[in-house]
């Protein structure tokens, strides 16, 4: 028997729901906001489809209808956001390329990461993933490539051109990276991650981040003209 349109997925084995339109459009909108709200609060196991289906105003049998079922639901759900979590970073390959002072490009890029990344609904989906990662890897695969297209592949991008013209020695752009983002936005999310209640003040990210990028700039620092 063929796979159905309802049981398409994609590379990552996320459902493809396809859009739908006026007031079926409203009703999916509606479990998906009810949805997403259950699974953050519960997780997956312990969050109650009539719970979704209060939440939503639709009936159990609409919910079906549109996912299929929980598993499905959840998927299409949180693997459906996941590309947008990172919409507020934009590409640094130009901006730092063409920065005059790049020790303060990287600060503010990085500190501008640090704001996003730390926002409270990203940390809150972050762990949610994190702990149903070993049910549905592919939404840890899923996330991992976003950070990459999103944080890492830019920055490299980035790091081989200032290698190139001599203003980082970064014969390893990606590794740098790698270095960078652990010793910028390593600790503070980590401390979001799993001490949810511990608040980093703005002061103290700032130093975390400046100091961060000046333990790189010291590593990766161009040789002097002989």
């Amino acid at each position: 028997m063929g796979v159905g349109a309802a049981d398409a997925t994609d590379e990552y084995g996320i459902p493809i729901i396809p859009d739908p339109t006026d007031a079926a459009q409203r009703k999916r909108q509606a479990i998906i906001d009810s949805a997403l709200a259950e699974f953050l609060a519960e997780g997956y196991s312990a969050a109650s489809m009539d719970a979704i289906t209060s939440g939503s105003g639709v009936s159990k049998a609409t919910i079906y209808k549109h996912f299929g079922s929980k598993e499905r639901l959840f998927l299409a759900v949180i693997g459906g956001l996941l590309p947008r979590t990172y919409a507020g970073l934009e590409s640094c390959t130009a901006t730092l390329v063409q920065a005059p002072d790049l020790r303060e490009a990287l600060i503010d890029l990085t500190a501008a990461w640090a704001r996003i990344l730390l926002r409270p609904d990203i940390m809150s989906l972050r762990r949610l993933v994190i702990g149903e990662t070993e049910r549905f890897p592919q939404l840890g695969q899923l996330w991992y490539r976003v950070s990459y297209d999103m944080i890492n592949g830019p920055l490299t991008e980035a790091f081989a051109e200032l290698n190139g013209l001599g203003r980082l020695a970064t014969p390893d752009p990606e590794l740098a990276v790698q270095q960078l983002v652990a010793v910028t936005l390593g600790l503070p999310q980590l401390m979001s991650t799993f001490a949810p209640g511990t608040e980093l003040a703005e002061a103290r990210l700032t130093d975390l981040v400046t100091s961060g990028v000046d333990l790189l700039l010291a590593r990766y620092a161009p040789h002097p003209a002989a």
